[in-house]
């Protein structure tokens, strides 16, 4: 599992035009890709660092400060563009299996107390951030076959 936080100072998602998932306070933007092999583990490792990553302003967490958080999943995350023009999505999860992952993503930054907005898995979605800092983390779970780093 792949996710790109953004520190935000507002984020929103629209499909065909109108906002399914908005937030108007610094926060956090988080673009979430799955790949086959992930699971719980993975699902468990993400949710902990998106809310404890120290990455908003004064050095704290969104767990510390309550900040929102808008999840999107972004399969394009495993894009592979190694060889030729175009990429491959040859290691990014099929919906059947993502989209119960990332919403297990989302269930967990609830559990912990966070503020979570959503797009609209499988959408086309227009995606309006500003970005703040700007600072943007790529955090990546270790697949199953391998242990996690804590």
């Amino acid at each position: 599992m792949r996710a790109v936080v953004q520190r935000v100072t507002r984020a929103c998602v629209r499909v065909a035009g109108e906002t399914v998932g908005a937030i108007d306070a610094p926060g956090l933007l988080v673009l979430v890709g799955v790949t086959p092999g992930d699971g719980p583990e993975q699902v468990e490792h993400v949710a902990r660092k998106i809310a404890d990553l120290r990455i908003l302003r004064d050095e704290r967490s969104a767990a510390e400060t309550g900040a929102p958080v808008l999840v999107i999943s972004q399969f394009t995350l495993y894009a592979d563009v190694r060889k030729g023009r175009r990429p491959t999505w040859n290691a990014a999860a099929p919906g059947s299996v993502a989209e119960p992952l990332v919403d297990d993503v989302v269930a967990a930054l609830r559990a912990r107390g966070l503020h979570v907005e959503t797009g609209l898995f499988g959408a086309d979605m227009a995606v309006e951030l500003v970005n703040d800092g700007p600072v943007t983390i790529i955090v990546e779970s270790a697949p199953q076959d391998r242990p996690s780093v804590r």
